[in-house]
């Protein structure tokens, strides 16, 4: 059992980059969707789709082969929640990484939750 799936998603793209992988495969849930749809947005990964093993649907997340290190970082964790204001959220690596803000809006950049005034749980950054 996965306590943290956040964590556990972040997990397995930072592995199969650094394995030089194409593809991998995780396990389905809602959050996971808008986070990656977040990072498809900003070419993290090209694509990602929805199959069926079994009887459980999965998530099969295509990477960017552009990258050779991807550098993913969880900032709200079960057992802290980091949650941030419209005014205290701050560009990561100088604007060169992206924040993924959970935002009653839905999960967006943190340069999205700024532009719209909304603030949430700061769940990771990406550079």
């Amino acid at each position: 059992m996965v306590t943290d799936p956040i964590a556990d998603l972040l997990t397995r793209i930072r592995n199969a980059v650094k394995a030089k992988h194409s593809k991998t495969v995780v396990a389905y849930s809602k959050l996971k969707i808008a986070i990656l749809e977040v990072l498809k947005k900003n070419k993290y990964i090209n694509d990602y789709k929805v199959i069926k093993v079994g009887s459980f649907d999965h998530i099969e997340i295509v990477l960017n082969t552009a990258y050779e290190e991807m550098h993913l970082k969880r900032i709200s964790k079960p057992g802290q929640r980091i949650y941030v204001k419209k005014g205290e959220l701050k560009s990561v690596l100088n604007g060169y990484g992206i924040g993924v803000i959970s935002t009653p809006k839905g999960v967006m950049t943190t340069m999205e939750a700024r532009k719209t005034g909304l603030g949430g749980e700061l769940l990771c950054e990406i550079w």
